[in-house]
């Protein structure tokens, strides 16, 4: 009943909308002539403003969730090769023995063991270090040149006498020029070295054990210089002599 009503007054404001307006009879030269109203203008406008800060600390770090950080594997603890034993943003504790640090400074084990928490003052006055040992009853730092234990879970045995004696008749005990000498079983648990001639082809030339050596000289009471693993200015220094000779040496030689 109502649309017959309504469509004429809607038709009426659609066709006034789309009719194009007639040219302005107003003079150019009449602009200057006009003046803007002095009454206020009584349109509302609105700004939109942001629901939500673009800058400070609105914006800022949130409340996520914790990262696991700390200690995995507490001190003499079994691990395993790739177990984690400590978690760490930054270097706080370093990789010691048997035992290596991911590129986060994630420390994790190397070898099959026990877990070690240890300060090493010859190493670094103020590091801390997480090392792995293959007994529980084995203490880190290990003294300087002392025996370590092999990774292939085998240790160091005491010689029987009859072994020793049978190498310092062959010679090995005070002379280091031995030609060379090979172990032969000679019964349960008994080794005898038997003297061995190596035929030595051209262009090469045969040389010693280094665990040979080192037992000949510490039987023929021969002292070494101490290692010291700090001095790494000293070595620096020889190696940059000797590679200027070596220049030197090889100018002159073109010359």
């Amino acid at each position: 009943m109502l649309l017959p009503r309504i469509r004429p007054p809607s038709q009426g404001l659609l066709q006034a909308l789309t009719k194009p307006l007639p040219p302005s009879k107003t003079s150019i030269n009449h602009l200057p002539t006009l003046r803007p109203s002095r009454t206020p203008n009584l349109t509302l406008t609105h700004h939109r403003h942001a629901s939500h800060q673009t800058q400070g600390r609105a914006n800022g770090a949130k409340d996520g969730p914790g990262k696991r950080l700390g200690a995995k594997k507490s001190g003499e603890q079994y691990v395993i090769p790739g177990n984690i034993i400590f978690r760490q943003r930054g270097t706080h504790w370093f990789a010691g023995d048997n035992c290596g640090m991911g590129r986060d400074h994630t420390i994790y084990a190397t070898e099959t063991g026990y877990v070690k928490y240890y300060k090493d003052p010859e190493r670094h006055p103020k590091r801390k270090y997480i090392g792995v040992v293959f007994e529980r009853g084995d203490v880190l730092p290990l003294p300087r040149n002392a025996a370590r234990r092999r990774r292939l879970g085998m240790v160091g045995v005491v010689r029987d006498g009859e072994t020793v004696a049978a190498e310092e008749e062959i010679g090995l005990g005070g002379v280091i020029g031995v030609v060379g000498a090979e172990r032969e079983v000679v019964g349960k648990g008994k080794v005898a070295l038997v003297k061995r001639e190596l035929k030595i082809r051209p262009g090469y030339m045969y040389r010693e054990a280094n665990w040979e050596i080192g037992r000949a000289a510490e039987r023929a009471k021969v002292k070494v210089k101490a290692f010291k693993p700090g001095d790494r200015f000293t070595a620096w220094r020889k190696t940059v002599a000797r590679r200027a000779r070596t220049a030197q040496n090889r100018a002159m030689r073109r010359k």
